[in-house]
């Protein structure tokens, strides 16, 4: 929602500038990182601001490391967020694509560009354009996410924040 990309762009760049902070990490609630756009959106008027590309490419060039904690689904725009991100951490249950080709988009936030780089072509072409989900495990093996936790990914992705 514009609330969401709102709230994103306003906390990394206060983060940014505070020199208290040291990393930053993003989550999402209930279990869920997050699914992407809501396609009813689509059809609304263009609205100024709003744009997930800019959000995306302003998490890659944060100067502080950028923890993704993802739970449950990270799928189409919520997986270009993750990709933005300089680290991921994945619950071992969570779930990611780029799921938009499969009602005949494609992925409008630079994932066409970023997953190719962290994965590979292959790989990430058979994603975008299949739009198929990969479980956690698969994505630590493709190199999609650092590490996969089975307890508490918020804590987790302190924990590597806090580290790097």
């Amino acid at each position: 929602s514009l609330a969401v990309l709102q709230a994103l762009e306003d906390g990394l760049k206060k983060a940014d500038a505070d020199p208290s902070v040291k990393a930053v990490m993003i989550c999402g609630e209930n279990g869920k990182f997050s699914a992407g756009a809501d396609i009813r959106g689509f059809s609304s008027p263009k609205r100024h601001g709003g744009a997930l590309g800019p959000i995306v490419s302003l998490i890659e060039s944060c100067e502080k490391p950028v923890v993704a904690a993802i739970e449950g689904v990270a799928l189409g725009g919520g997986l270009e967020v993750a990709l933005g991100c300089h680290y991921r951490i994945a619950h071992v249950k969570a779930r990611m694509g780029l799921p938009e080709v499969t009602i005949g988009l494609l992925p409008g936030a630079e994932g066409t560009q970023r997953l190719p780089r962290l994965i590979g072509v292959p790989a990430a072409l058979d994603m975008i354009t299949t739009g198929k989900h990969i479980p956690a495990t698969e994505a630590l093996k493709l190199g999609l996410v650092d590490e996969i936790v089975e307890e508490n990914t918020i804590e987790a992705a302190i924990r590597l924040a806090n580290k790097v």
